[in-house]
C-alpha cells in the first residue's frame, strides 16, 4: 500500500499543488511521503498560559449572598450544579478564600459514597470531584492540620504572597484554575489583573439587600464571550473575558 495511506501517529497536511495537480491529472506522485507536509501530533504543544476563571451565583439584583450571607436564597438548581461539574472536569487546581474552602471541606467530601437519595449522580460526580483536585487556599489563619480530609492535595498561601505565588500559577502548565465563592479574594485578583473569566450565573431573584458581588475595586473591562440558558431552568449564564489592563 502507498506510504500516504500507511502513515505513523499524526496527520497530512495536503499542499495546494497537491489539490491542482489532482485536479489535472498528475496526482500519483504525490502519494509519497515527499510530496506531503507531515505534522507530528505527537510533539509538546504549544505553551499557553493557564486561565484563571471565576464562577459564581448572583441574584438579579447584583448579590452574591442574602442578608446575614445567606446562600440559600440563591436558586442553586440542577443547571447550577451541571455547570460547577463542567468547570470542575475541565480544572486541575480549585482556588480558594478561608471561608468558602472551609464551607465546601465540610460539605462535599462524604456525598460521593453517601447512598442517601436526596444526592443526585451530578452531586456525586461534584465531591469526586472536589475530592481529587490540587487545592489552593489564601489565608493567614488555617494550618495544615486544619485541611483534614483534603489534607494531602491542599496547598496554603499566605495573603502577602498570594498576587505573586497565583501569578506563577498562571505561568505553568496545566489545565484551568477554578474559583468557586470566595468573593473577597477574587474581587482582589480581578483587581489586580489576575483573573481571566467572569462566569457568573444570575438567577431569577431580586434580593434588595445583602452581600454585592463586586464590592467597588476599580473599574474593569469585559468582553462577553458567551450566554447560555439550561433546559428546566430560568437560570442565565454569562460568561465574560478580562480585557488586559494596559501597562
Amino acid at each position: 500500500m502507498s506510504p500516504a495511506f500507511c502513515r505513523p501517529k499524526g496527520r497530512w497536511f495536503i499542499t495546494r499543488k497537491f489539490v491542482l495537480d489532482f485536479l489535472f491529472g498528475n496526482y500519483y506522485t504525490h502519494f509519497y511521503l515527499q510530496s506531503a507536509s507531515y505534522i507530528d501530533e505527537t510533539e509538546e504543544p504549544r505553551y499557553v498560559m493557564r486561565k484563571l476563571i471565576v464562577c459564581n451565583i448572583m441574584s438579579l439584583d447584583g448579590y452574591y449572598a442574602g442578608p446575614g450571607g445567606n446562600v440559600m436564597v440563591l436558586p442553586l438548581d440542577q443547571a447550577f450544579d451541571a455547570y460547577n461539574a463542567e468547570r470542575l472536569r475541565a480544572a486541575d487546581t480549585l482556588l480558594l478564600g478561608r471561608n468558602s474552602y472551609d464551607g465546601f471541606k465540610g460539605f462535599w467530601p462524604s456525598v460521593a459514597d453517601d447512598p442517601s437519595p436526596q444526592w443526585t449522580p451530578t452531586h456525586r460526580e461534584i465531591s469526586r470531584l472536589d475530592n481529587a483536585i490540587d487545592k489552593v487556599v489564601i489565608s493567614d489563619s488555617l494550618t495544615a492540620e486544619q485541611t483534614e480530609p483534603w489534607h494531602e492535595n491542599t496547598r496554603i498561601i499566605r495573603r502577602a504572597d498570594a498576587h505573586e505565588q497565583i501569578a506563577e500559577l498562571k505561568r505553568q502548565r496545566g489545565r484551568d484554575i477554578l474559583v468557586f465563592g470566595s468573593r473577597t479574594l477574587w474581587n482582589d485578583l480581578l483587581a489586580n489583573d489576575l483573573v481571566d473569566e467572569l462566569h457568573l450565573m444570575v438567577g431569577p431573584v431580586i434580593l434588595g439587600a445583602g452581600t454585592p458581588i463586586f464590592d467597588g475595586q476599580p473599574a474593569v473591562s469585559l468582553r462577553l464571550i458567551d450566554t447560555r440558558t439550561f433546559s428546566g431552568s430560568e437560570n442565565l449564564l454569562v460568561r465574560y473575558e478580562i480585557r488586559r489592563q494596559k501597562t
